[in-house]
């Protein structure tokens, strides 16, 4: 009896000691954070800014101790591989264990189940912005061209979790592209992907993007909507090496090296970087190509990536930009492409590009006047320009889709569609009725007063005077 009194107090003290281990050489062992691609939590204070008591101090040593504790990624790489194998889930909400060993981003569930998608007056608004783009690009003798690159899970469903069932509605993609089908700017990226039989899938198993074969095929696409040859023209690929570490492995894999397949062809890039370089994710990046003509200013998200060389290597120079709004006013010639990963098409109904508001004429209208207090409007100075943004209420829309002019002085503005969350501080909100444009110093109102008329295509229009 005591002989078995005695295992158990051991393997109790063991138990214990094991539990206790990651607390007691937490200040000892470090872990690597980045790759879970998010920050971990501060160490708690027992007073906040203000000098008082931290009534949420618990809380946050609960939440310093669950980032921070010894031996954290082994054990969390260990839950991952135990649950996306036996059960085929993943123990990390943003991402999606599939079949096969394939990995998808939490972030694109939506756009695959095409659910809380966003209204039809939204998807009007970024065609129309994306018109009043290519306008004022046209007006300037500049090649204009739009692309969405598709959500992995867009071009390889079949190997997402078979639970996920679509709407079976149209999503975003579907509609915008449906707005745009008739527009000579407009590059259907997912129909070329999806129509594209290759012997390697385009896209990383076990990351977000497409690896350097469905980059290439991304670039063919962009090349034939500028009128332009690829570079390099019929490229041979002939390696795969398993170099790639994918993102959304490292995020439930924390504690492995876990490399994904890339796809390496045997061309010599000729094209060089200005100015200074440090990564493909750096927020500008220019480069030159001897032997080649043409500008491209290419504004591009993390797909821009991999698509870089290619298009590097086609113009005698490029500029690559990942700032938001787009500063379309620094381009004078050549070609303007716009990036956008599917996920993310809503931010082209929050962000108006920095450019100079086109002059417009409202002729033949008899606005009804506006006489409540409730509409939201702002300004800034920015890229030299007066920067106006705000939001409308429902009354100022009618039927059909709904033009925004802003008026200031004797001269009359077309505004973007978009809704500033961010500058109206109220960020990560989704509206259909913001607006948005940018006024040169001469035209800026000089008595902060402008007048604001809302014309919709079914007849209605609406104006209000507004204080700045």
């Amino acid at each position: 009896m005591k002989k078995k009194n005695l295992l158990y107090s051991l393997y109790s003290a063991a138990f214990i000691g094991m539990c206790l281990v990651p607390s007691a050489l937490m200040p000892f062992v470090k872990a690597d954070d980045s790759k879970e691609k998010r920050k971990a939590a501060d160490a708690p204070k027992l007073t906040d800014e203000d000098g008082k008591l931290n009534f949420s101090f618990f809380q946050d040593f609960e939440n310093y101790f669950s980032d921070h504790f010894a031996f954290r990624q082994q054990l969390v790489t260990a839950d991952g591989r135990i649950k996306t194998a036996v059960f085929g889930t993943s123990p990390n909400k943003n991402v999606i264990a599939g079949k096969d060993g394939w990995l998808y981003y939490g972030e694109t569930l939506d756009d695959y189940l095409h659910i809380n998608t966003l209204s039809d007056r939204s998807i009007e608004n970024i065609r129309y912005n994306l018109d009043m783009i290519n306008d004022y690009c046209t007006e300037k003798g500049i090649q204009f061209v739009f692309t969405v690159a598709p959500n992995k899970n867009s071009v390889y469903s079949q190997y997402m979790p078979s639970h996920y069932v679509s709407s079976g509605q149209p999503g975003n993609y579907e509609r915008l592209a449906k707005s745009l089908s008739s527009k000579s700017y407009w590059a259907d990226m997912k129909i070329t992907l999806q129509n594209t039989s290759s012997g390697v899938p385009l896209y990383h198993k076990t990351d977000t993007h497409w690896n350097n074969m469905g980059a290439y095929v991304g670039h063919t696409r962009l090349m034939t909507a500028l009128g332009m040859d690829s570079c390099p023209a019929g490229t041979s690929w002939y390696t795969k090496n398993n170099d790639r570490l994918g993102d959304l492995a490292a995020m439930i894999y924390p504690a492995e090296d876990a490399k994904d397949t890339q796809v390496h062809n045997d061309y010599q890039f000729t094209y060089t970087y200005r100015g200074a370089f440090h990564r493909l994710d750096d927020m500008t990046i220019k480069t030159v190509c001897s032997g080649k003509e043409g500008n491209l200013k290419m504004f591009r998200d993390s797909y821009g990536e991999a698509i870089l060389p290619y298009m590097a290597e086609c113009f005698g120079t490029a500029e690559f930009s990942r700032f938001v709004p787009y500063e379309l006013y620094s381009v004078s010639d050549g070609a303007v492409i716009i990036e956008i990963v599917e996920r993310n098409m809503g931010d082209l109904q929050k962000y108006a590009p920095i450019m100079q508001a086109p002059v417009a004429e409202l002729t033949g209208i008899s606005p009804t006047l506006y006489s409540g207090n409730d509409i939201s409007a702002k300004t800034e100075l920015n890229g030299g320009m007066t920067h106006i943004f705000g939001e409308l209420p429902e009354e100022f829309f009618g039927e059909g889709f709904t033009e925004i002019y802003v008026t200031s002085g004797e001269t009359t503005f077309r505004a973007f569609n978009c809704f500033e969350d961010k500058l109206l501080g109220r960020e990560d909100e989704v509206s259909d009725r913001g607006f948005s444009l940018y006024l040169p110093p001469e035209q800026s109102p000089t008595d902060g007063i402008i007048t604001i008329t809302a014309v919709s295509s079914g007849g209605k229009a609406v104006a209000a005077d507004i204080q700045l």
